[in-house]
């Protein structure tokens, strides 16, 4: 047996398997989506989302195949560059890219058209796969700190530039990744103490109150703890600036385009505008309680068939498997994604080099950055900010870049122990 026929036995068929299962009841819901009654087509049909979508996932078929068969080692020699290249086109994307709904956010020639947002994601992650690589990388130093921050970022700053803020926060998600890299627990306390503020200054009327819950809160934590005069004067320093940051965030929100405004307020108040700005997330929400434990049945979705939900094959697609399906079809798919997680970090786990760790949780980071905010949005938990379901969602670029993205993954996994070989 050649060396080679060796590591495709260790090719991880449980991840694969999943991912399969996932995009063909993905494509089976996106012909669901789109589906009239009327009018009724082949699932095949290449003039309906279904057929074009079958298309694309016979592409990210040879995408695999050319992932698989290319040498392991191209991954990690190429990171950088693949970074470099795709900040070119997020660069060039606002000059020649198409503009739909405001956004400029594809770039191509004719009817193949890419986004090279979505893609970015699987370079920024080999980026910071390559530089945190170095044994000398320490994530408790602050220049390495600033490193890894700077190369998130720079994307970052360039898609909000198109201007496309859902696809710039996924960035966010490689903290994840940083946090099990050894990033110091107090950013993600204070990250998380302020998404609290936050989220109780928008949605309480008279900040006054959240005021004196800071106060009484820092009273209780100076009164609790020693009496030393430097720790007293730093906690009356925070609070402080949490109140300012309190009433800041009214500012804040009032610079942030108009529909950012109100999908924000929707989500604190769901019935401030049930005919506009809540009209998705209402109909969504329908959708799901409609379908019951069991559902409706395929293709008998009347929220579907009907068009109520707006763009219902993208990123509201789950409202279509919960009212078909039923909170059981919904719970199949929700097991099939957790399974896909659980899996990708025994495999991030098991790995021989830094490299393909980091890289191995970035995937994880994205996928679930993508998985939760997705289904959140749709049942009316968290604003619409217009992000796909991983491998459901109709959209050729978004198949594309997360197909590539684990399994680039996947490849690396299987060529595990060469790759300790090779540091040895």
């Amino acid at each position: 047996m050649r060396q080679d026929d060796l590591y495709i036995n260790k090719i991880d068929w449980i991840s694969i398997i999943i991912y399969a299962a996932l995009v063909i009841i993905g494509w089976f819901n996106i012909y669901a989506a789109v589906f009239d009654e009327q009018n009724a087509k082949s699932i095949f049909d290449l003039s309906i989302n279904s057929g074009q979508q079958l298309v694309r996932i016979g592409a990210a078929v040879i995408m695999i195949l050319l992932i698989m068969v290319a040498d392991y080692r191209l991954y990690e020699n190429l990171s950088l560059i693949l970074y470099g290249l795709f900040l070119i086109l997020l660069i060039i994307t606002p000059f020649l890219g198409k503009e739909v709904n405001g956004q400029i956010l594809s770039v191509g020639f004719g009817s193949v058209r890419i986004q090279p947002a979505e893609f970015a994601k699987f370079a920024t992650a080999l980026a910071l796969a390559k530089f945190m690589e170095r044994p000398s990388f320490d994530l408790s130093q602050v220049k390495y700190q600033l490193q890894a921050l700077a190369i998130i970022m720079i994307p970052v700053i360039l898609i909000m530039l198109q201007p496309d803020t859902g696809t710039a926060m996924v960035f966010f998600a490689f903290f994840i990744m940083l946090y099990r890299e050894g990033m110091p627990q107090k950013y993600y306390i204070l990250a998380l103490t302020m998404i609290a503020v936050s989220l109780l200054a928008l949605g309480i009327e008279n900040n006054l109150y959240l005021v004196f819950a800071i106060a009484a809160a820092i009273s209780i934590m100076i009164f609790l703890g020693k009496k030393k005069l430097s720790r007293i004067i730093s906690f009356v320093v925070i609070g402080l600036l949490m109140i300012g940051y309190v009433y800041s965030l009214d500012y804040v929100v009032s610079k942030l385009p108009q529909h950012q405004q109100n999908r924000i307020m929707v989500l604190f108040n769901p019935d401030l505008d049930p005919l506009g700005v809540g009209w998705n997330v209402t109909q969504s929400k329908i959708a799901i309680g409609s379908g019951g434990f069991l559902g409706k049945g395929y293709l008998e979705g009347t929220q579907t068939k009907f068009d109520f939900v707006p763009e219902q094959h993208t990123d509201f697609i789950f409202c279509t498997l919960g009212e078909e399906f039923g909170w059981a079809g919904s719970l199949v798919v929700i097991i099939l994604f957790c399974s896909l997680l659980i899996r990708l970090v025994f495999l991030a786990e098991r790995q021989k080099t830094r490299f393909s760790r980091v890289y191995g949780y970035c995937v994880i980071s994205i996928l679930l950055f993508h998985f939760m905010v997705n289904i959140a949005m749709t049942i009316g938990l968290f604003p619409v900010v217009g992000i796909p379901l991983p491998f459901f969602s109709y959209g050729g670029s978004s198949l594309w870049s997360f197909t590539i993205l684990l399994f680039i993954f996947i490849k690396l996994d299987s060529h595990r122990i060469q790759m300790l070989g090779r540091m040895n």
